[in-house]
């Protein structure tokens, strides 16, 4: 057990040492009332790394007296899912705590299927991926979906004191003095992932000298110890579609500073791409006509990031961002597009009017192609008034503008004028 990780070490014996997640095992919610009642059945614990979940399943099965065979989907074969069952048939129900269950292949969710279905094995699957958009639909509704979220600071800091104390699976034989500032650094720089806040600290515990034989771990070993662990982004993951919603909404919603932060964790993961096409959809679908310059701007500022490249490219970007957050907000011409692609979607259209059909043929003129146009150039002021819609549709109005930036309120006044 000794050659064994610190964080697996301290994996809980039952739901009562789960650190964190009260939204699932505290008193009255959903897990603890399925342990409390005996009424176990198959789930899906889905969140970031080291939130626990894992542990979670292992405590739940214990809490229960229940045996339990963890299995990983992307690792262990068919063959290994068929001794579990042959050993939940020798001994009754069977907990398989499934790591990965997102990479569940058919052949193996076609074995299983059956034994979950008659409970003979209960099926506690754990992954990091949404299961409504990565998991098989027939997994997906023989299981409740649970969801974990980060730990907070001062579950980690629990945590810690916990291992640091423990003489039988922690460090308590070290003679270990953990000074409060490197705790909380351990606890912020993991980002809620318990298991790299553990890693660091045994990593600390066994690599920092003794002096007066004492270990003493103070705010620069946690650092060391930590480093790089202070962001966890997964380009290919949910979390990484999160922040780039929140990129977005938070220049939607002029936050400059929630706007700045999500840019830099972008910056951090690499993710020019990403940040590249969220600010144009941005320019172009929140600001659009309240200023219209913001769209080819923030396109020299991509541009510019793009051939200088990190890390100076988060000049240009910065300084974009910031204008794109801090312009009037105005989404009048995409939904006016839409409100009429709705009216050709669903059939309200109606004939184009005579006037405006195309009369560059021979006889056009006898078919009352053409006749009647009143050419806008030959009229004071470039304009004439003259029906453009078919008749159908001709009072509908699909454009409203707003009274924002300097260009849509001079826009909004020309069309109220031609309006009249």
């Amino acid at each position: 057990m000794a050659n064994q990780p610190l964080a697996f070490r301290m994996r809980p014996k039952n739901i009562d040492e789960v650190i964190g997640q009260q939204h699932l095992i505290g008193k009255g919610n959903m897990i603890r009332r399925m342990v409390e009642a005996n009424r176990l059945h198959s789930m899906i614990l889905y969140g970031p790394p080291g939130t626990g979940k894992t542990s979670m399943a292992i405590g739940i099965a214990n809490s229960l007296g229940l045996r339990f065979k963890l299995l990983n989907a992307a690792i262990d074969k068919k063959k290994d899912m068929e001794i579990a069952v042959e050993e939940a048939k020798m001994s009754g129900q069977l907990i398989v705590v499934l790591d990965e269950v997102h990479r569940l292949d058919k052949a193996k969710q076609d074995f299983l299927l059956p034994h979950v279905e008659s409970n003979l094995i209960t099926l506690i699957g754990c992954t990091t991926a949404n299961p409504y958009h990565s998991i098989n639909p027939a997994i997906r509704s023989r299981s409740h979906i649970f969801e974990l979220f980060r730990l907070e600071p001062s579950d980690i800091i629990e945590a810690m004191d916990r291992a640091i104390t423990d003489t039988d699976k922690g460090l308590g034989q070290l003679p270990l003095v953990v000074e409060q500032e490197a705790k909380e650094h351990f606890a912020n720089a993991c980002n809620g992932d318990l298991r790299a806040a553990l890693n660091g600290l045994e990593l600390a515990a066994y690599s920092t000298p003794r002096v007066d034989d004492k270990i003493v771990i103070d705010l620069a070993n946690a650092e060391a110890c930590m480093q790089k662990k202070s962001f966890s982004h997964d380009k290919g993951g949910d979390a990484h579609y999160d922040v780039l919603s929140a990129f977005q909404k938070s220049i939607r919603g002029s936050d400059v500073d929630a706007a700045l932060h999500y840019l830099g964790r972008l910056i951090e993961a690499g993710d020019l791409e990403s940040i590249a096409r969220r600010m144009l959809v941005c320019a172009y679908e929140d600001i659009g006509l309240a200023n219209p310059q913001a769209g080819s701007r923030a396109l020299a500022a991509v541009e510019t990031a793009e051939r200088i490249g990190f890390p100076e490219a988060r000049i240009p970007l910065s300084v974009a961002i910031v204008e794109l957050c801090l312009s009037p907000k105005s989404n009048t011409a995409y939904t006016a597009l839409d409100a009429a692609l709705m009216d050709i979607r669903s059939g309200n259209t109606g004939e184009i009017p005579a006037h405006l059909k195309d009369a560059h043929y021979k006889g056009a003129s006898a078919l009352g192609r053409g006749v009647d146009y009143k050419y806008p150039h030959a009229y004071d002021g470039g304009w004439v008034k003259q029906q453009y819609l078919p008749d159908k549709i001709k009072h509908k109005q699909y454009y409203h503008p707003k009274d924002t930036g300097k260009f849509e309120k001079n826009l909004q006044q020309i069309y109220q004028k031609l309006k009249k």
